[in-house]
């Protein structure tokens, strides 16, 4: 371990650089970052290969839904890693986050396809997915806190948001590996087996991750506490029974985690589900328009941070929040005048109905893949869900067949209830020929245009939400650390950031998605991350105080 120094003030330095301890664990959560996106940034793939035995909304929805449950198990790994680092200490417990991560990553591009094992592959998926979820509740709060121990109380901002950025060099080394794999590979071999390589791709990371985390003391503030033997006993009882620090949990859930959840992962991952699904964009064009946005917010994380230090946390976060609100509906709509035209136009000129008795009506998600869909009402309804096209809702009289209107042109459904399985999929492939028709004649476009897109003007829509993103998460780290007292930090700040990321965050294009495919409209999705965002701009406005001079050796 190296050397404590314990000046007059009393106030332990560390021996290692403050540059070091920021380049390394910024470097090893990035890896640590990448190895979580690979797996949501494939999602398409992932649905084609391990959930091949269900529909196709069916399988996207299933894939979305795993990738939330990586997320799901965050707060557990967040409550383990985090008494281990109250305990024992910060480097321990992120060196072994690290391992565990990177061992699940390069296990997922050796798993057999669903063609090959049935149930089976989807079912190691999951726990692979479970892994990675489980040791990225213990890296975040880790290093962040690493960081911010380190760092003098007038640049805890500007050092803890390179931690921030982490996760845009995790992202944009995704992107950029399976960009290129893709280039090189050409999309049929990628989809059939080119889609490991990014995965395998994460044991030489790994390698190198370790060996950075290795090359670290502990922080010494922990350090100090441990000298004084004052570390915390029963770390979870101080944090959530006593009440004045799980008063400061719920605080930090509410007034900074439920937006940061929404506003990161709609920005950077809900935004590749609804181009993608909904707009038809092609995805090596996604994947560019995502990896440069990746690239300008991480210049954004850091500015952001250090504005944080001159005006204080609260402000900063406050803007990225709202401005976000603000942006969710206009933003998305703009992303659809951008980048498919032609489908804003025929929506705007031909607009669809289903005319349907509602008790013939299903919802629309079907997670597992077990509802049929034979009603006339159904059948019309997951054409249209498959195709990504918006619709409204009129009530037809009771038992009446479900109809189509796109238009002034009419598409009669039919009841394939009581049918035999291949004589209702029959039945169903006429119903969707005749409306896929309808909806070309009435000039919806099959896929996006790309002589018609205007990618400089979805560039704009994108860094917009970038700007609101990053206002949002590059001072987090640090207000977050500073409002915890030291003998908790890990645990108690952990999990409500897992929580509001993993929860919130996680799950936002899975229910996104699942809203639109029940609902019909496309952006109605954007209520989910939207009423998140609301209850953080009340509760910061009101609530959160000013942490930027506080000492972390409280």
């Amino acid at each position: 371990m190296a050397e404590i120094a314990v000046e007059s003030s009393g106030e332990a330095k560390p021996a290692t650089p403050l540059r070091t301890v920021v380049a390394a664990s910024a470097a090893g959560t990035a890896f640590e970052w990448y190895d979580f996106f690979v797996f949501g940034s494939l999602a398409q793939v992932i649905s084609k290969t391990f959930f091949s035995g269900l529909n196709d909304t069916a399988g996207y929805i299933a894939a979305l839904a795993l990738f939330g449950t990586g997320f799901a198990f965050r707060p557990l790994g967040a409550l383990v890693f985090g008494r281990l680092g109250d305990r024992v200490g910060r480097k321990g417990a992120f060196l072994f986050t690290v391992v565990l991560m990177g061992g699940a990553t390069f296990c997922i591009g050796l798993l057999p396809t669903y063609a090959q094992a049935g149930i089976i592959a989807p079912a190691l998926l999951i726990l692979m997915r479970i892994l990675q979820g489980f040791a990225l509740g213990g890296e975040y709060g880790g290093a962040a806190i690493y960081v911010a121990e380190h760092a003098p109380q007038g640049r805890r901002g500007q050092s803890t948001s390179w931690v921030q950025t982490s996760a845009a060099f995790g992202l944009t080394g995704a992107l950029g590996v399976i960009l290129v794999t893709r280039l090189i590979l050409g999309n049929e071999a990628f989809d059939a087996w080119g889609w490991r390589i990014p995965f395998l791709v994460s044991a030489g990371l790994l390698a190198i991750s370790i060996w950075m985390r290795l090359k670290l003391s502990e922080s010494p503030a922990f350090a100090k506490l441990k000298a004084d033997g004052e570390q915390s006993k029963a770390p979870f009882k101080e944090a959530f029974v006593h009440w004045p620090n799980l008063k400061i949990v719920l605080l930090a859930l509410f007034a900074l985690m439920c937006a940061q959840g929404a506003v990161w992962y709609t920005t950077f991952f809900y935004s590749q589900t609804f181009m993608e699904k909904f707009l038809k964009v092609p995805p090596e064009t996604i994947n560019g328009l995502m990896a440069a946005g990746v690239i300008v917010s991480a210049v954004g994380y850091v500015f952001f941070g250090w504005l944080s230090d001159r005006i204080g946390r609260k402000p900063v976060l406050l803007f990225g929040m709202t401005l976000m609100l603000v942006a969710y509906f206009p933003g998305f709509h703009m992303l659809t005048q951008t980048l498919n035209p032609a489908l804003a136009e025929a929506v705007e000129r031909t607009p669809v109905v289903v005319v349907a008795d509602p008790a013939e009506c299903s919802l629309q998600f079907d997670p597992v893949g077990k509802t049929a869909f034979t009603s006339s009402c159904d059948i019309a309804k997951s054409v249209l869900a498959n195709a990504g096209v918006s619709y409204t809702n009129h009530v037809a009289p009771a038992g009446a067949l479900a109809q189509v209107r796109i238009g002034p042109d009419v598409v009669a459904s039919v009841d394939a209830r009581g049918l035999a399985p291949a004589d209702a999929k029959a039945r169903k492939a006429e119903v969707e020929g005749w409306i896929k028709t309808g909806l070309a004649q009435a000039g919806y476009p099959a896929k996006a245009d790309p002589a018609r897109m205007n990618l400089l003007g979805a560039f704009g829509v994108m860094l917009l939400f970038v700007t609101a993103a990053t206002a949002l998460y590059g001072p987090l780290a640090a207000a977050l650390v500073e409002l915890f007292p030291t003998k908790i930090r890990y645990t108690a700040m952990s999990l409500p950031y897992h929580i509001g990321t993993g929860w919130v965050g996680g799950f936002v294009p899975f229910t996104a998605f699942a809203i639109v495919a029940a609902v019909g409209d496309i952006y109605s999705g954007l209520w989910f991350p939207a009423v998140f965002t609301a209850i953080s701009v009340v509760v910061a406005l009101f609530f959160l105080p000013e942490t930027r001079h506080r000492s972390l050796d409280d």
